[in-house]
């Protein structure tokens, strides 16, 4: 075992290891609503591996939007201002917190792609591909890729790769014939990026650039006319998005590489459904759909269980006076915390929401707290410094001890 372990520790592995089932129904999960910065609602779209930081967009006092980054430690909500113009809007955030990647006014009331680094808290504008344009969707892990839209010379949209170490924005092929493409996201590794590629006249397909060899892949649709990718798996095993089936219906969609085909997630009970978000290994998919009344509600996909779960009813203890989770943006790399719009009854207005579906004491995700989460506390003891950053820190103070163990 690592480091000391005290007879306090050892004491009360003895004595919990036999009871730890009766734990495993304790208080668990955890909803936040995020605010706003001072105006009418407000929206998350990512959030860090940790889920300490949140990004996203919300109004101010003034009814400007503002792209905002949302810290748990703290619980406030920061406005990360603009290149210039009057609003601002985030949508990613690399796994640290540290770097966050959306799209702002210039002084020209021009769009343009930004980084914002939370170390020296400026806002780089990453320019544009020749045109007057630039929108950043999706950061890397790291915070060293970005990618997204922008105009070119000849007033065409196209998918752009920004990267770090260049610091240039390059452009990315389209698919024959292409009148316009996209990216919406790029892999944690940085590697792959997703999102769409239009045909002429009419058709728009999901799409795979491999940044190693800079070919770009149809991941087709299912049986529609269009399909739009919005994430991937780490390595790009799984991609998912929304794409039309034979009836015209918008379909969340989970592609694997494996079968080389899109899989249709299904629906709430109605006929739309749009998936946004992905973990790391693909196992977990978030978006919105309709249920059966047509109303939106955010959803989970377990590919374990091939299911597509209702957040409002799967978490319903946590939710009360009429509040409901609307629409799921973005899921952490390990699957555990979600985070999207919902409306929010205390208040009165559609704001932000975090949501930690992890049960205190499962270190490990299981959905049970065991043996293995106490071995887990107990060989972390003593460890300092961990914050949000570790799991077996239950209460986030910054170092797991006698008080996470009990």
């Amino acid at each position: 075992m690592r480091g000391m372990v005290n007879r306090f520790a050892v004491k009360w592995m003895l004595m919990l290891s036999a009871g730890l089932s009766g734990l495993s129904n304790g208080e668990s999960q955890q909803l936040v609503w995020l605010g706003t910065l001072g105006g009418r609602s407000s929206v998350a779209h990512g959030v860090s591996a940790d889920g300490r930081f949140v990004v996203g967009f919300a109004y101010n006092s003034s009814g400007q939007g503002r792209a905002f980054r949302w810290d748990a430690r703290t619980r406030t909500m920061q406005d990360l201002g603009t290149l210039g113009g009057r609003s601002s809007i985030a949508f990613g955030v690399s796994a640290d917190g540290r770097f966050v990647v959306g799209y702002a006014y210039n002084s020209s009331a021009q769009y343009r792609a930004f980084r914002w680094d939370g170390q020296t808290g400026i806002m780089r504008n990453l320019g544009t591909l020749g045109g007057i344009e630039s929108r950043a969707y999706s950061v890397s892990a790291d915070g060293r890729v970005v990618v997204g839209i922008a105009r070119n010379a000849r007033d065409e949209y196209r998918a752009f790769r920004w990267d770090e170490r260049t610091g240039i924005m390059q452009s990315l092929d389209a698919l024959p014939n292409s009148s316009g493409s996209g990216a919406y996201a790029v892999s944690p590794d940085g590697r792959f990026v997703v999102g769409w590629s239009a045909s002429i006249p009419e058709w728009s397909y999901a799409v795979l650039w491999d940044g190693q060899s800079g070919l770009i892949q149809n991941l087709g649709t299912l049986g529609g006319s269009y399909g739009y990718a919005y994430g991937a798996s780490t390595g790009g095993q799984f991609v998912i998005g929304y794409a039309f089936d034979a009836n015209q219906s918008r379909r969340a969609f989970r592609w694997s590489q494996q079968a080389q085909r899109m899989y249709d997630l299904g629906t709430l009970g109605g006929a739309y459904s749009y998936a946004h978000g992905i973990s790391a290994d693909g196992r977990f998919v978030v978006g919105y759909a309709e249920d059966a009344n047509r109303a939106y509600r955010a959803f989970c996909w377990d590919a374990l269980t091939n299911t597509m779960q209702d957040l409002n009813q799967t978490y319903a203890h946590l939710l009360s006076g009429g509040s409901a989770l609307r629409e799921a943006r973005g899921i952490s790399l390990d699957g555990r915390y979600i985070v999207g719009l919902g409306y929010n009854a205390a208040t009165r207005r559609d704001e932000a929401f975090l949501l930690d579906t992890w049960r205190t004491g499962d270190t490990d995700g299981d959905g049970c707290v065991g043996d293995t989460d106490l071995l887990a506390v107990l060989l972390a003891i003593n460890t300092a410094g961990t914050g949000f950053t570790r799991h077996e820190d239950l209460d986030k103070n910054g170092i797991v001890n006698d008080t996470d163990l009990l």
